[in-house]
């Protein structure tokens, strides 16, 4: 069955997301620009009626908008939110560091660490769109990196941000290929209720996500 996860801005939209089939959510703030990290009540709110009713929850890390090159003072304000967010209960945590068309390898190794420190292997971690920063000759490697390093999924348009996700279809097909059995590719950016099993489909994989994955 084809897991469809949520992407919400807040908890306006999560129960009735919830009842309309999302077993997965992601929780951000400020959709406007790519999403940042959502705030501990709110968490702690979503936390709440994800257990409830037996959904997984996923909650961004993020501290602003712009880039995923992150310096000094932003990876700890990074390491706080993931402290944050274990502790108020997630299933695990969203984020994505690239630099000069390549994956922030130090960076991303420094926040896989915190993670592992804090909530050991029970926390499952998603390397989000900044993977489609990464230059296409560097991303089957970047994949082999995640996979290596314990990433549980990446997501990704398969393409720059003003492209049609049918225009990507090849290239997400190789992602798949490349990551098969080894970690997941969780496609996005305009992936909607309608169209959604026939991706999966397309594509091979078991999960998609989106604002509009459910129909609300």
């Amino acid at each position: 069955m084809l897991l469809k996860e949520f992407c919400a801005e807040n908890m306006e939209r999560v129960p009735a997301a919830i009842d309309a089939g999302a077993k997965r959510i992601e929780l951000c703030d400020n959709l406007a620009c790519g999403g940042t990290s959502p705030s501990v009540g709110v968490v702690r709110a979503a936390s709440r009626l994800c257990r409830e009713h037996g959904v997984t929850l996923m909650a961004m890390v993020r501290p602003r908008g712009g880039d995923f090159a992150y310096s000094a003072g932003e990876l700890r304000m990074m390491d706080d939110d993931i402290v944050s967010h274990a502790c108020s209960g997630v299933d695990g945590v969203v984020f994505g560091c690239a630099r000069d068309g390549r994956l922030d390898v130090d960076a991303t190794e420094h926040l896989l660490s915190t993670v592992r420190s804090y909530a050991g292997a029970s926390l499952e971690v998603t390397f989000h769109m900044a993977f489609d920063e990464i230059s296409p000759d560097e991303q089957l490697g970047a994949i082999d990196w995640l996979a290596e390093h314990g990433v549980t999924r990446i997501l990704t348009h398969g393409g720059p941000a003003a492209t049609s996700i049918g225009e990507n279809l090849p290239r997400l097909r190789a992602y798949v290929e490349r990551a098969a059995g080894r970690i997941g590719i969780l496609p996005g950016g305009g992936v909607t209720w309608e169209n959604c099993e026939e991706l999966a489909r397309a594509l091979g994989v078991s999960e998609v996500h989106g604002t509009r994955v459910v129909r609300l």
